[in-house]
């Protein structure tokens, strides 16, 4: 049963569903899931670093703020420099997802960071791997699988007045659940 630990930080609820969808979908692969706030890592000394560790993926996630991951999120990315002095997390597969208010908001951006991130220490990028979604009605249609069109992770998107509990979509949620079972089964094979 693969391990899969789950990072993310969350301003207003919505990327906090995102990562619910990720962890349901790894454990729907037959996963042992873990999912951790960011800002209960800001200390190596303290905190569930354990779980990192004995991870065999780890899936970031972050809101896109002003263009990047979010204050909260780089503070973990900051703290984890111990582990890449020593490379503890070499090899582990890594991946990623996002929300932002509008479809494509510079989450882009955000999941650059994690791949950056996940490549300094040495870890093994799992995309999406679907296509984008193909809406019949692409103002409308918000049921859509990857109906966004990212490939580096998932991305999702909630209005700048929507709540969490509104948004985002059941496609980006389904989108998010996908990359949770799909990083689940590369972390199967590769065990």
């Amino acid at each position: 049963m693969p391990k899969i630990a789950i990072v993310y930080h969350s301003g207003y609820g919505h990327t906090k569903k995102q990562a619910l969808a990720v962890a349901a979908g790894a454990r729907s692969a037959g996963a042992d899931v873990d999912v951790l706030e960011a800002a209960d890592l800001q200390d190596p000394a303290e905190g569930p670093w354990d779980a990192l560790d004995a991870a065999d993926a780890i899936i970031f996630g972050s809101p896109t703020n002003m263009g990047s991951v979010s204050g909260e999120f780089e503070k973990f990315a900051d703290a984890t420099s111990k582990k890449w002095f020593s490379q503890a997390w070499k090899d582990k597969l890594a991946a990623g997802f996002s929300c932002s208010s509008s479809f494509h908001g510079d989450k882009a951006t955000t999941l650059i960071r994690f791949v950056t991130l996940a490549c300094q220490h040495g870890m093994i990028w799992v995309s999406l791997g679907l296509m984008p979604g193909e809406p019949e009605h692409p103002d409308t249609d918000e049921e859509n699988l990857n109906r966004l069109g990212f490939y580096m992770g998932a991305g999702a998107q909630a209005g700048q007045t929507a709540s969490a509990e509104e948004a985002p979509t059941n496609g980006d949620l389904a989108t998010a659940h996908h990359l949770g079972k799909r990083v689940a089964e590369q972390a199967a094979r590769m065990a």
